[in-house]
């Protein structure tokens, strides 16, 4: 097994750990997300649709943007 894979198996945990600690402590403060102008939002009395396209748009742009951090780095 190469070596490189188990420094990406690491840093991958790593990541998903801070994001985690993240949430859990600043979740009153992270109410926004999923609420951003954009997202389709229907609700009638025995049907719920929600589709937070300009919320998936944003964390598109964020992991792109971590992703090509990570490859300038690594």
């Amino acid at each position: 097994m190469e070596q490189n894979i188990g420094k990406y198996i690491i840093v991958t945990g790593a990541v998903i750990l801070i994001i985690g600690i993240i949430f859990y402590f600043f979740h009153d403060k992270l109410q926004w997300i999923g609420r951003l102008p954009g997202d389709i939002r229907v609700e009638k009395p025995n049907f719920r649709f929600y589709f937070p396209i300009t919320t998936m748009i944003l964390a598109s742009i964020v992991l792109s943007l971590l992703l090509w951090i990570f490859r300038k780095i690594f």
